[in-house]
């Protein structure tokens, strides 16, 4: 979703001024077929120019087999610069390697911070942000961050959102998935879940509690949950039986914001959907006592609620008396980053 919009603002740029050759490389860390391959297709990205196939494994393993199948990828085809996006093992990894090669490292969606050191991804941001070269950002206060760990101001542009350049893109393009019909969903008239956070996730008892809380708050309404493969392990024993709880194989990107679009509210541990909610004006209730993206919270939908399930009842009384907040667009969220990124970058690397 971050990418596909650089790509054809690189490929828009060279139909005036062909000087920018770039390879795309996918380091195979996300490698569920719904949550990858679809991707590309659904999003028109171009068959990648390398696949390390490097998922699987524990974050160290996962970090080495990246680290070592992007040096011998970077050897055999040197580049200028690198670009990475996001906060996922890929991007510090990919990071890592480019450094120590000398190459300069572009980091898109760099500055943001929960200040958890707990989250694998926060231990991803700060590794990447330390040795990039220039960062791209999507807030105010990815800003501030990153000057107050000593970036200069000419290293840092704030550009705006590339997820939010993918959604504004597609929402004409989204599917209705089949269970609409199965399950006789209506607008505003259903829930969608998404949990794969550990600590809401890894403990059995907590996972339970969390989904029972949710079920009896729904006052019967379907909940949609498309299971994270991370999460699926974990209900396995839970004997969590609902009529109204539907629990599905992940979703295709077209087929989950077209169910996001329409739902009456989003429940989710995740960082990059509270941006969508936020964009869609759908409420938004993020099991989780902190975040990196806090302009979903300031200024958009989006609400932190924590971890403890007792919050749940309160969240949905406000829902069910149609008094959640209306929320607005953070600045520069307007479908023109990657334009704007590329812009710099042909500025930079003349």
């Amino acid at each position: 979703m971050k990418i596909a919009p650089i790509i054809e603002a690189i490929e828009k740029h060279n139909k005036i001024s062909d000087n920018i050759h770039y390879r795309l490389v996918h380091t195979g860390q996300h490698y569920d077929k719904n949550m990858s391959d679809s991707f590309f297709t659904q999003l028109g990205i171009p068959h990648p120019h390398a696949n390390l196939e490097s998922g699987g494994g524990t974050q160290a393993e996962q970090t080495g087999n990246i680290m070592v199948r992007f040096e011998k990828e970077l050897i055999e085809n040197p580049a200028d610069l690198v670009l990475v996006v996001g906060d996922v093992t890929s991007t510090l990894a990919c990071s890592v390697v480019a450094k120590k090669l000398c190459v300069e490292v572009v980091h898109v969606e760099a500055g943001i911070r929960s200040f958890d050191l707990s989250m694998p991804e926060e231990i991803n941001r700060m590794v990447t942000d330390a040795i990039s070269d220039h960062f791209f950002t999507t807030s105010e206060v990815a800003n501030k961050n990153l000057k107050q760990a000593g970036v200069s101001d000419d290293r840092i542009h704030f550009v705006g959102n590339t997820m939010i350049d993918t959604l504004l893109k597609q929402q004409s393009n989204f599917i209705q998935p089949l269970l609409w019909v199965e399950k006789n969903l209506e607008k505003g008239k259903y829930f969608v879940i998404t949990l794969h956070r550990p600590g809401n996730v890894d403990g059995e008892h907590k996972l339970k509690i969390l989904l029972e809380t949710i079920i009896e708050e729904s006052r019967g309404l379907p909940i949609i949950f498309p299971v994270h493969p991370r999460t699926a392990k974990n209900l396995q024993n839970l004997g969590i039986n609902a009529s109204n709880l539907v629990m599905v194989e992940p979703m295709s990107y077209l087929e989950f914001n077209y169910l996001v679009k329409f739902t009456k509210a989003v429940i989710t541990d995740s960082g990059g959907i509270t941006e969508e909610t936020t964009m869609m004006g759908v409420p938004c209730i993020t099991l989780r006592n902190n975040t990196e993206r806090p302009e979903t919270v300031e200024i958009g939908t989006n609400e932190l609620i924590g971890t403890n399930p007792d919050n749940l009842p309160p969240a949905f009384q406000l829902l069910f008396d149609g008094k959640w907040k209306k929320g607005a667009v953070p600045p520069l969220w307007d479908g023109k980053t990657a334009d704007r990124i590329i812009a710099v970058l042909t500025n930079l690397y003349r």
